[in-house]
C-alpha cells in the first residue's frame, strides 16, 4: 500500500464552498424551511476527519410537514402533468446535473470519500443516464384490455381494462456509500410514474441529495413534489417509515435496518421495497482468463473501499489457480494509492467514519483469531481521516466471522475448491443469508450458464462483476431485499393497478 502524494489536494470551487457554508434546513413545499427544533448534525470529510458543514436534525414534526406537502402536490399540480410533461422534467434534471458537474463531484468526494475519478463517472454519466432512461418511460406506462365477461355479459356488452396509477406519496431513505446515485434511484422512477417524495438522506452524507432537490425544482418540478428532511434514522427515518400519510417506503441500506422498516410499515401495511446487504461470491474456475479475473476480483471487492452492497467479498477459487489469484490480487491491493478524493492521483479513499473503520478492523481481528491468514493490509494507516488498507484474508472457512457477516469494507475472504462438482461449489457460494450479486469466471460457457442458474442471487455476471445498466433490473434474493430497481421492473413498485369494467 502506497500513500498518495502529500501535497495539498485542490481546494473546492467557490460554488461548493458557498453550498457547504449555508444554513441547511429542510426542503419542504419547494423551499428551504426553518426546522422544528434547533438540533443539528455535523457533516465530516472522511478523508480528513474535519467538519465541513452542518445540517438540521429533523424529527416527526418536520416529517409530518413534508408528508403533507407531498400529499398536496400529489393531489394538486403534479396530478395535472401529462406523461410527456413528466418526461420533459426528467430530461431537464439530467441536463442540470451535467451543468452542475463540478459542484456535485466535489460534494460527493468531500461528503462520502469517493475518489474523484469515480465521482466524475457518477455525476457525469451514471446519474444523467438513469434520469434520461426513466424520462423515456412516462409515455409508455400502459394498462391492458382484458377479455373478461363481468356478470355474464356477452362480448360487445361490456369492456374490462386496467389502469396503471402512481402509488402516491413515497418515503425514500437512502445510504451514505454512494449518495447521489442512491437518491437518484428513488427520485427518477418516482417522478416517472407520477408519485411525490419525502427524502431522508443518510445523515453521514446528505449534501448531494440536498443539491439534487434544488435541481429538480429548477427543472420544473412543482412545489411539494420533492421534499427532503435531514436527520438520523432513529428520529426522521423512523417517523417517515411509520407515517400513515406515506403510501410506500423505498429503502436502501443494511438488512438490520430493513427489518426495522418492515416492522414500522406493518402498522398500516404500506408498500415496501428494500435493497439491503450482500456477501457476494466470486467463483473462479481453473480455466478462467486470469489476466481478466485477477483485476476483476480486486475491483469487485475494493470498489468504493468495499462499502458497496454488490461487493464481491467471498472469493471461491480453484486450487490450481489459487496462489496466482491471491498473489495477483494482493499485488494490486498493495499498489493502490491511498489518499483523499480531491487529490486526482488517489485511487483508494477513506471509509465513511471512525466507527466504520473500527467495525472493519474488528472483523479483520476476528479473522486472525479464527485462523485466517492476512496476506496483505489488515490495518488502519497512521494518517488523518478514516482510512483502512485493502485487505486479503486467505485460508478462510464458512464458519469464520468475516466470511459469514457483511463487513462493508475492503476485506476479501478467499476459499479454494478442488474439483468441478458444480453443485458443491454453488452450495458454498449460497451459504449465506444474502443473495444480491455474484460472478463466475470461466471460458466454458456451458459451465458458466449452469453456475448462473445455481447461484441464488438477483444478479449474476460472467467474466465481470456487478455489471449494471439503467435497463437491467437489480435487486436481491433472500435477506438482500424485496423488489427490484433499475429497468422497467424499477417502475413497478411505484405503480398500482386498477381493474375497470364497464357496461352500457
Amino acid at each position: 500500500m502506497t500513500a498518495a502524494p502529500t501535497a495539498q489536494p485542490p481546494s473546492p470551487s467557490a460554488t461548493t464552498l458557498e453550498f457547504l457554508g449555508r444554513e441547511h434546513g429542510h426542503f419542504i413545499g419547494g423551499r428551504w424551511v426553518t426546522p422544528a427544533s434547533s438540533a443539528t448534525i455535523d457533516v465530516y470529510d472522511p478523508a480528513t476527519g474535519e467538519r465541513i458543514s452542518r445540517v438540521a436534525a429533523g424529527g416527526a414534526a418536520d416529517v409530518d410537514a413534508a408528508v403533507r406537502a407531498a400529499r398536496a402536490a400529489f393531489e394538486g399540480p403534479w396530478s395535472r402533468f401529462t406523461a410527456a410533461q413528466r418526461s420533459a422534467v426528467l430530461w431537464k434534471v439530467a441536463d442540470l446535473v451535467q451543468q452542475d458537474f463540478q459542484r456535485l463531484c466535489e460534494l460527493e468526494v468531500l461528503d462520502s470519500g469517493l475518489p474523484m475519478p469515480l465521482a466524475q463517472y457518477v455525476c457525469g454519466m451514471v446519474v444523467p443516464e438513469f434520469f434520461r432512461y426513466y424520462a423515456g418511460w412516462p409515455t409508455k406506462i400502459e394498462g391492458a384490455t382484458i377479455p373478461a365477461a363481468p356478470q355474464g355479459k356477452l362480448p360487445g356488452e361490456a369492456i374490462s381494462f386496467t389502469l396503471r396509477e402512481p402509488i402516491g406519496v413515497v418515503g425514500a431513505i437512502t445510504p451514505w456509500n454512494s449518495p447521489l446515485p442512491m437518491v437518484m434511484l428513488k427520485v427518477a422512477p418516482a417522478l416517472a410514474t407520477g408519485c411525490t417524495l419525502v427524502l431522508k438522506p443518510a445523515e453521514l452524507a446528505p449534501l448531494s441529495a440536498m443539491r439534487l432537490a434544488e435541481i429538480c425544482q429548477e427543472a420544473g418540478v412543482p412545489d411539494g413534489v420533492i421534499n427532503l428532511v435531514n436527520g438520523t434514522g432513529e428520529s426522521a427515518g423512523a417517523a417517515l417509515a411509520a407515517h400513515p400519510g406515506v403510501d410506500k417506503i423505498a429503502f436502501t441500506g443494511s438488512t438490520e435496518v430493513g427489518r426495522m422498516i418492515v416492522r414500522a410499515a406493518a402498522a398500516d401495511l404500506k408498500k415496501v421495497t428494500l435493497e439491503l446487504g450482500g456477501k457476494s461470491p466470486v467463483v473462479v474456475f481453473d480455466d478462467a482468463d486470469l489476466e481478466q479475473a485477477i483485476p476483476g476480483a480486486a475491483r469487485a471487492c475494493f470498489f468504493l473501499q468495499g462499502q458497496n452492497c454488490m461487493a464481491g467479498t467471498r472469493l471461491f477459487v480453484h486450487e490450481k489457480v489459487h496462489d496466482r489469484m491471491v498473489e495477483g490480487i494482493a499485488a494490486i491491493a498493495r499498489a493502490m494509492k491511498l489518499g483523499p478524493g480531491m487529490d486526482p492521483t488517489s485511487e483508494f479513499g477513506p471509509l465513511i467514519s471512525a466507527q466504520q473503520r473500527e467495525r472493519v478492523a474488528g472483523f479483520v481481528a476476528a479473522g486472525r483469531r479464527e485462523g485466517a491468514e492476512v496476506v496483505c493490509g489488515g490495518a488502519a494507516p497512521s494518517r488523518p481521516g478514516y482510512f483502512f488498507e485493502p485487505t486479503v484474508l486467505a485460508r478462510t472457512r464458512d464458519d469464520m466471522t468475516p466470511v459469514r457477516e457483511e463487513i462493508f469494507g475492503p476485506v476479501l475472504c478467499v476459499q479454494s475448491f478442488g474439483d468441478d462438482d458444480l453443485a458443491q461449489v454453488a452450495r458454498a457460494a449460497n451459504s449465506t443469508i444474502y443473495g444480491l450479486s455474484g460472478s463466475v469466471w470461466t471460458r466454458d460457457l456451458g459451465r458458466a450458464m449452469q453456475m448462473v442458474r445455481r447461484i441464488d442471487a438477483g444478479q449474476v455476471s460472467v467474466n465481470m462483476h456487478a455489471a449494471i445498466d439503467p435497463a437491467m433490473p437489480f435487486g436481491g434474493n433472500k435477506q438482500s431485499g424485496w423488489g427490484r430497481e433499475f429497468g422497467k421492473e424499477g417502475l413497478e413498485p411505484y405503480l398500482k393497478t386498477k381493474g375497470v369494467s364497464m357496461t352500457w
